[in-house]
């Protein structure tokens, strides 16, 4: 059983593509479930095809099911630069992740809220769903997207918004456990 956690936070990881923004979500994610903490959501890896990505998968952090989210090789009205994307995977699993997230996971993870999600209004909603419910959230954000879901999420006055950049990758991932748990590492 855990130690009690601090009053919730709402954390907003941002960065440059590149810079590391996944890698120190899974980071956080590893460092609280040392903690016997429960972590529920959404997180998106790469697909990487000899040795190069070719799309990218969501992942239930809760129940560990996956979809395929965007591909190279995926037919969609719906595009994402290269990558076809998959709408339903998001809608269904995406969702699904959220709301097992906001029944009884202790702090929820949302994983690259930017270009690809914007286009599904079911999503947008489980996101806004899950911003009000009383738990820690941290979850990654496009540096860049004008997209009205990240605006109006980026204006939220609980929100802390907060930078990774190479240098402080590894000092980050342990500021926000803290933030989170009060506790230090």
């Amino acid at each position: 059983m855990p130690r009690r956690l601090s009053p919730p936070v709402k954390i907003g990881i941002t960065g440059l593509p590149g810079a590391g923004k996944t890698q120190t979500l899974l980071r956080i994610v590893q460092l609280l479930e040392e903690e016997g903490v429960t972590v529920g959501g959404m997180v998106t890896e790469p697909i990487v095809e000899k040795q190069r990505r070719t799309g990218f998968r969501i992942t239930n952090w809760l129940t560990k099911e996956h979809a395929v989210f965007a591909h190279e090789g995926l037919k969609s009205r719906v595009k994402s630069g290269r990558y076809g994307v998959n709408l339903a995977a998001l809608e269904d699993l995406g969702t699904r992740a959220l709301a097992q997230a906001r029944e009884s996971a202790d702090v929820i993870v949302i994983d690259e809220v930017g270009k690809m999600e914007v286009e599904s209004d079911v999503f947008t909603q489980a996101v806004t769903e899950t911003l009000d419910a009383k738990k820690s959230i941290v979850m990654t954000l496009h540096k860049k997207s004008r997209n009205p879901l990240l605006q109006d999420i980026r204006r939220r006055d609980e929100l802390r918004l907060l930078e990774v950049t190479p240098v402080n990758k590894n000092l980050l991932a342990f500021k926000i456990v803290y933030l989170i748990t009060g506790r230090a590492h």
